[in-house]
């Protein structure tokens, strides 16, 4: 898993890293260049982090552009349960709604869906708890 702000470290990274090659989401920009770069497999968290949210949305860190160009390079956007879980309960509700809405954009531009948990049945469950179609449960990769 990579974990760093400097986008050409990042990339210099993603040739020594194996499979599954797993980027740590950070800012906007950074999301948006390293999906387009493309060449890693899972872009982790993209709901953490500070950022305003609206009267009326959440900003989840996800768009549908940042979810089209990741089904065009073939990304999965990543959940890390584990993190959540450890939580507290006001923050926790807060980047819950952030993912489902995130689940809400990656089911419009079928944008695969990753989470990173021990356990299977748990993952799955967890995603239909939150609103996730039957079809992006089955494609769901579980890490």
């Amino acid at each position: 898993m990579i974990n760093n702000q400097n986008l050409e470290e990042v990339k210099r990274f993603l040739k020594k890293e194996p499979n599954p090659r797993i980027v740590m989401a950070q800012n906007d920009n950074f999301n948006r260049k390293i999906l387009e770069y493309g060449k890693f497999d899972i872009l982790l968290s993209v709901e953490k982090g500070e950022r305003k949210d609206k009267i009326r949305q959440e900003d989840s860190g996800l768009n549908h552009v940042l979810a089209k160009i990741a089904v065009k390079n073939n990304i999965a956007i990543g959940i890390e349960l584990e993190e959540i879980s450890k939580l507290e309960p006001k923050e926790k509700a807060s980047r819950l709604v952030k993912i489902i809405q995130n689940i809400i954009i990656c089911r419009k531009s079928r944008t695969k869906i990753a989470i990173k948990n021990k356990s299977i049945q748990a993952a799955k469950d967890f995603l239909l708890g939150l609103g996730a179609s039957t079809s992006q449960i089955e494609e769901t990769i579980v890490f």
